[in-house]
């Protein structure tokens, strides 16, 4: 499972990672000092477990935890048990109360692992039981069929986003990080806050932007080591 944590201690950031190195199932990929810090990076890394402190300046772990996708699992880890009642409100696998033992911390890792592992094969289930070339979404008052291979962006208009193919443009009621989750990661990437792009609509690019047909999308700063990643591993030089 790959896990960071989110924690404005250093010392205990330090504990914390001498705890995870201890479990194999555990991949500890970043640590970070603040939420808002933790919320950039997961825009665009997939994280499994959250290790998450409560009290930090700025956004706090418990308001951090309502925000983040429901396929990343939490467990709080503070030295204040009294927000225990508050941490099962936003549906954490467990809190932990500093300072953590290695008995106490594998038992709340086992529980995270077993869930992990449910969740995986109901996405492995759905996967299976979904076409996954296309996407049925609802857009003047019928539901509309859209193949991914036809899709050349997809662009947020406020509540809503348009969908863009080479044949016509749909518009349907959905957040970009909702459509996001529906698409192909192999086929599809967010460049920016306000596009998700067909990689192989791509007709040319620069350091700064994407040409697709006739459309210049800006390639984000936050997005711009992930995009040149993926491509330089789709052999595009």
């Amino acid at each position: 499972m790959r896990c960071i944590i989110v924690d404005d201690e250093p010392i205990a950031r330090i504990g914390m990672k001498n705890l995870i190195d201890k479990v194999p199932q555990l991949k500890l990929i970043r640590c970070f000092d603040s939420a808002e810090s933790a919320s950039e990076f997961m825009q665009i890394n997939k994280v499994d477990l959250l290790f998450l402190d409560i009290q930090m300046p700025g956004i706090s772990g418990i308001e951090f935890a309502k925000d983040i996708p429901k396929s990343t699992l939490v467990i709080f880890t503070t030295a204040y048990s009294e927000y225990a009642l508050e941490s099962y409100e936003v549906d954490a696998i467990d809190y932990l109360v500093k300072p953590i033992e290695q008995k106490r911390f594998t038992q709340a890792v086992t529980k995270a692992i077993s869930y992990h592992a449910l969740l995986l094969s109901e996405e492995i289930e759905e996967i299976e039981n979904i076409k996954t070339e296309s996407i049925f979404v609802r857009s003047e008052r019928k539901y509309c069929k859209v193949n991914f291979k036809d899709i050349l962006f997809i662009e947020a208009l406020k509540d809503y986003v348009i969908i863009q193919t080479d044949k016509e443009r749909t518009i349907t009621k959905m957040s970009l990080k909702q459509m996001d989750a529906l698409l192909p990661d192999a086929l599809f990437f967010r460049i920016n806050r306000s596009y998700i792009i067909n990689l192989d609509k791509i007709d040319s690019f620069d350091n700064n932007d994407v040409f697709i047909k006739e459309t210049e999308i800006g390639i984000g700063a936050k997005y711009k080591e992930s995009f040149f990643t993926i491509l330089s591993k789709k052999q595009i030089n």
